[in-house]
């Protein structure tokens, strides 16, 4: 599939990866803001004009680190092997 459907499943929560990356075990998925907010107990977003989490793509490295605000490459954007994960 191409990288707009590739999103489409990333919003649905699924998590997809491209047939064409060398790294084993390499996926990407979203993580919602509120995710953020929850996990670091400070009350960002509480409070009127405070700064709020938006939500953001990770990206499950080979080497096992999630790289959180992953950006696509001109590779990424214009392949068509992206595939959803089970």
């Amino acid at each position: 599939m191409d990288f707009g459907k590739a999103i489409e499943a990333l919003k649905e929560g699924k998590q997809v990866t491209r047939k064409g990356w060398n790294g084993k075990e390499m996926f990407l998925y979203m993580i919602k803001g509120t995710d953020f907010q929850n996990a670091f107990k400070y009350g960002y977003g509480e409070y009127y004009g405070e700064p709020v989490f938006t939500d953001s793509i990770v990206m499950k490295t080979a080497q096992n680190t999630l790289v959180v605000g992953w950006l696509a490459s001109q590779t990424d954007l214009l392949a068509d092997d992206w595939v959803v994960l089970n």
